[in-house]
């Protein structure tokens, strides 16, 4: 790590969020309520906030709560279930919940029903050995009170009650599944960032658009100073702060990189791209109403996993199908061609090789995933919905992803990690978010790890606030069940997610 001396034209500050996404927004406003006076600035290389993965097209995490993802629950050798990831996710969006509602009753954000909206969650599969495994899962995640109310059925006439979309003009004998339960959501990302970044403007905090985070580096006196470029007029400007928090989705790594920090090193990113089908016909759409999770094609990414979703985007009733896979070498969706490229140093360039020998598969099935045709992504999609017409559908370029490469004990040299991860310094000076799913959903927590990690000496002061916002915080829910109800009870009630027939408004 090189030091540097401070410039004589400086801009100081507490805190710098680099990066006008869900993270930012979300650490900003707990920090905003636990130490209102200090100083915080952003920085966003874009004209607007929530523009890249928080974007509600880019984002097809969308209230991840681990209701109907079966990549986060296991069948293990002997047959059992292990559901110990999802009561983990399940259990980090609960702070979620509990921090917007504490938000929205305090008139800090308003309207909740611009971001979240009740929706039933949905897993569907089918043949004998998926439909032996759902039953499994269900019987294991129905006994967890997190998971309270989830109904099992594999029966084809009450598939057709709560899924006559997918149900309609199937004509296989193939065995087939679901399991519902209706106290999911849809949350729009890219609403909810915006609304925290008003509530921020609000509170003094200086957020600056088109400006760009060139370089990161040391000062004499331990703080770090930052190398920002005005993309409007080309000036450059330098500004210092005590603490950096890089939460610019892709671009998060390479200044991780600039910042020259032990903990930065031999890590590395991989991209992946991603399409969604988009309906059109709006008969079509008003028929399914649910978040419908299937299972990832052997070979295929956790991130690839089938899904046809009920969405709300901009007060109206949207229906996505996806993700495809693909491959970009950016790091963001407005990145560079060179980005990937950039990324490799020194320091990581053989875990980078090593998780390209391990992964030769992974990225044919993406080479494969780039090549589909419009008909062929059709195909795909009539699993879900027999009857699909390809009219009906227009395909819609997702945001980029960046998996962290890295060294594990377990997976040895170049693991590709499938998560989110927080890398910071030793001293808490600097912390850089990486990776992606289920990212947004629990950025609550994340950005609690982040505090906890980076202001350890504030804790025990900070600890009263943040349990006034987040009444659960620091306690298992698993091991307090009567917590949970009380929980869910207030936080459906002050977001509104107890009134039924709001979820059926388009």
């Amino acid at each position: 790590m090189r030091k540097v001396k401070m410039s004589n034209r400086q801009s100081r500050s507490v805190v710098i969020l680099i990066g006008a996404g869900i993270m930012s927004a979300t650490l900003g406003s707990l920090l905003k309520e636990l130490v209102p006076n200090w100083e915080i600035k952003v920085f966003e290389k874009l004209a607007n906030e929530g523009e890249e993965s928080s974007n509600e097209w880019n984002n097809a995490g969308t209230g991840h709560s681990a209701l109907c993802e079966l990549n986060y629950t296991v069948e293990k050798p002997d047959g059992s279930i292990d559901i110990s990831k999802a009561v983990k996710i399940n259990e980090q969006f609960q702070l979620s919940r509990q921090f917007w509602s504490y938000l929205v009753n305090r008139n800090l954000i308003r309207n909740p029903h611009d971001f979240i909206m009740p929706l039933p969650h949905m897993s569907l599969v089918q043949g004998g050995k998926n439909v032996a495994f759902l039953k499994k899962r269900f019987k294991a995640l129905s006994n967890n009170p997190l998971f309270d109310g989830m109904e099992f059925s594999d029966d084809p006439e009450k598939l057709k009650e709560w899924i006559p979309l997918i149900m309609e003009g199937r004509t296989s004998d193939e065995p087939i599944a679901a399991t519902r339960i209706d106290s999911g959501t849809d949350v729009n990302f890219g609403a909810l960032t915006r609304m925290l970044f008003d509530h921020l403007k609000n509170n003094n905090v200086e957020i600056n658009y088109k400006h760009s985070v060139e370089d990161i580096n040391r000062t004499n006196d331990g703080l770090w100073e930052l190398k920002v470029k005005n993309l409007d007029n080309g000036q450059v400007e330098h500004h210092t702060a005590k603490f950096v928090f890089v939460g610019g989705g892709g671009g998060s790594l390479p200044l991780l990189q600039k910042s020259g920090i032990p903990e930065g090193k031999h890590i590395g990113g991989f991209p992946v791209s991603g399409l969604f089908m988009v309906c059109n016909n709006s008969d079509v759409i008003e028929q399914h109403h649910a978040k419908v999770y299937g299972k990832a094609k052997v070979g295929a990414p956790p991130m690839s996993v089938p899904h046809l979703d009920t969405r709300f985007i901009d007060h109206k009733k949207s229906l996505l199908f996806g993700p495809f896979a693909g491959f970009s070498p950016r790091f963001l969706k407005t990145g560079s061609m060179f980005d990937l490229l950039g990324s490799v140093k020194p320091n990581n360039v053989l875990t980078m090789l090593a998780a390209g020998a391990k992964n030769i598969p992974l990225t044919k099935y993406l080479i494969e995933q780039v090549m589909l045709s419009k008909e062929k992504r059709m195909e795909e999609l009539r699993e879900f919905i027999p009857n699909a017409q390809i009219e009906d559908w227009d395909i819609v370029v997702a945001g980029q992803r960046v998996q962290v490469i890295k060294d594990t004990v377990e997976g040895g040299k170049g693991t590709l990690q499938f998560g989110t991860e927080v890398v910071s310094a030793a001293d808490g000076s600097i912390a850089a978010l990486l990776g992606a799913s289920p990212g947004a959903s629990t950025a609550v927590y994340v950005m609690l790890d982040v505090i906890k990690k980076c202001f350890p000496e504030y804790l025990k002061a900070w600890e009263p606030k943040i349990k006034e916002m987040i009444p659960s915080y620091g306690v298992s829910l698993l091991e307090n069940p009567e917590l949970i109800h009380e929980i869910n009870t207030s936080t459906a009630g002050v977001l509104g997610l107890a009134d039924k027939e709001l979820a059926t408004v388009s």
